[in-house]
């Protein structure tokens, strides 16, 4: 139970941090205290830079001018003038130093704090400087002095000794941390008014995807034209998630009102055929001294009621197991010109009762092979042209057409029929849809070939569109991959 809580407790942070509303915080939090935080590290750094540069100035002037006394006074040879060892006393008390004066031999001959005098000092800065170098100096953070090296140069091309001056930095710290602490005050503040700012930033940008989620939610409760259609207009991107899912809210609608239609199209075409066998069955219970043949008749009747409910309920289940993908092609390597003359040979003697012209042509002018389940093609390809032959006018015209690119075979079936309107076009597809009621009732069909030719190209991967002038006739156009990629 507790390791059940544990990992419930992981994944409600773990939603929190995909949250845009915590990312949108945290963007803006970072963008308003780490500019703070930059600017106080480097305040804190120029000013100690400066501090420490200025201080070295000072030094170097004030040693400077003191070397000069000491090359006068010849103090290097006689530490008993008492007016420089004041004066070298008094500038390592100004600074909170110390004062070593060494000779050309590295030797001390005078220290501010009179511990070294008489030793022999050798380092790297002393070196450098009787060596003819300027001005050295380093700074020591842990133990916080600041040390200048100086040389006692008389100006006659030698170095007659050094002068090293080690100054407390205590004064640098004490300004770096007061001006650290205010820093620290300021930053702190902004921190405070960025983390505000990004609450309520991350609150205000996000209101209208609140409002997109409220559709939404209000969409759960139906799909109905009630629904009232909620406007977005802070964004471009949200009114364009509106805008979209308005239209898919309207497809769904579609979707809702299609499948009644089909429910209620399934239930009219499926009763039909019953009504009529109960009608035939009830004629032949309730007569008395009925002629064979009239008994032969209404039983051919009943007969082609069944074959006619038959075919209803296996274009049904073809359908079913096409929607679910349930059907697996048998492909093979076919040639698309046999297989369509072979179409047209079955159709021919239909068109030639209406003295209707059926034309096959191959544009290319070569085989075309492709990879395709030759029955359930033929099937598909065989309900279009069937189609344009029942829809035509008599003596009219129906012309197949075979093309070909390199990725994909293209047939266009041409009529010279009826056509149809625009609604038609859109709907020919669905289930159960006849273009042409007029003319639907004297032709024999269920309205369920187009709609599983649809869903056999699909599952060969290809396509199908219409186009049609009402009137003037119609024109179907297929494309077939070549090559099939299962």
């Amino acid at each position: 139970m507790k390791d059940e809580g544990f990992f419930k407790q992981i994944l409600k942070k773990s939603i929190i941090f995909k949250s845009l509303k915590f990312r949108i915080f945290v963007i803006v939090l970072l963008v308003g205290i780490i500019p703070a935080f930059v600017m106080r590290v480097t305040l804190i750094k120029s000013y100690e830079h400066r501090a420490v540069n200025q201080r070295i100035t000072d030094i170097t002037n004030q040693c400077t001018i003191l070397c000069s006394r000491i090359i006068e006074d010849g103090y290097l040879e006689d530490q008993d003038n008492e007016i420089i060892n004041n004066e070298l006393t008094q500038l390592s008390n100004l600074y909170d130093g110390r004062i070593l004066v060494v000779n050309g031999d590295f030797r001390v001959v005078k220290d501010t704090y009179g511990l070294s005098e008489g030793r022999t000092i050798v380092s790297r800065e002393v070196v450098a400087c009787l060596n003819g170098s300027s001005r050295m100096s380093n700074m020591d953070r842990r133990y916080g002095y600041l040390e200048v090296t100086i040389p006692i140069d008389p100006g006659n091309g030698t170095v007659a000794g050094a002068m090293v001056f080690s100054a407390s930095t205590d004064p640098i710290t004490v300004n770096k941390n007061n001006l650290n602490h205010r820093a620290w005050i300021v930053e702190i503040t902004i921190s405070v008014f960025v983390l505000v700012t990004a609450y309520a930033l991350s609150s205000t940008l996000l209101k209208p995807f609140d409002k997109v989620l409220l559709a939404i939610n209000s969409a759960k409760e139906g799909y109905g034209a009630e629904l009232k259609k909620m406007d977005v207009p802070d964004y471009t991107e949200t009114g364009d998630i509106m805008e979209a899912f308005y239209l898919l809210l309207g497809q769904i609608n579609e979707a809702d009102k299609a499948k009644e239609e089909f429910v209620a199209n399934v239930s009219h075409e499926l009763k039909t055929p019953l009504a009529s066998i109960k009608v035939l069955s009830d004629s032949i219970r309730s007569g008395e001294n009925v002629p064979v043949e009239t008994y032969r008749e209404f039983m051919d009747d009943i007969a082609q009621e069944v074959d006619r409910e038959n075919r209803i309920i296996t274009d049904l289940l073809e359908l079913v197991r096409l929607d679910k993908q349930a059907v697996s092609l048998k492909v093979e390597r076919t040639d698309l010109s046999e297989l369509i003359e072979e179409i047209i040979k079955r159709l021919e003697p239909i068109a030639l009762e209406r003295g209707i012209e059926l034309g096959f042509k191959n544009e290319t002018d070569k085989e075309v092979f492709a990879d395709v389940d030759p029955i359930k093609l033929s099937q598909a390809l065989m309900n279009i042209i069937e189609n344009a032959v029942k829809y035509n006018k008599d003596f009219g015209w129906v012309k197949v057409g075979l093309d070909s690119d390199i990725k994909f075979a293209q047939i266009t079936i041409s009529d010279s029929g009826i056509g149809m309107s625009e609604e038609d076009t859109s709907r020919i597809f669905d289930r159960f849809y006849r273009a042409d009621k007029s003319h639907s009732s004297q032709i024999v069909g269920n309205g369920l070939g187009l709609a599983i030719t649809r869903s056999t190209i699909l599952l060969h991967k290809g396509s199908v569109k219409v186009t049609s002038v009402q009137g003037e006739g119609s024109t179907f156009t297929v494309r077939i991959p070549l090559i099939y990629e299962a």
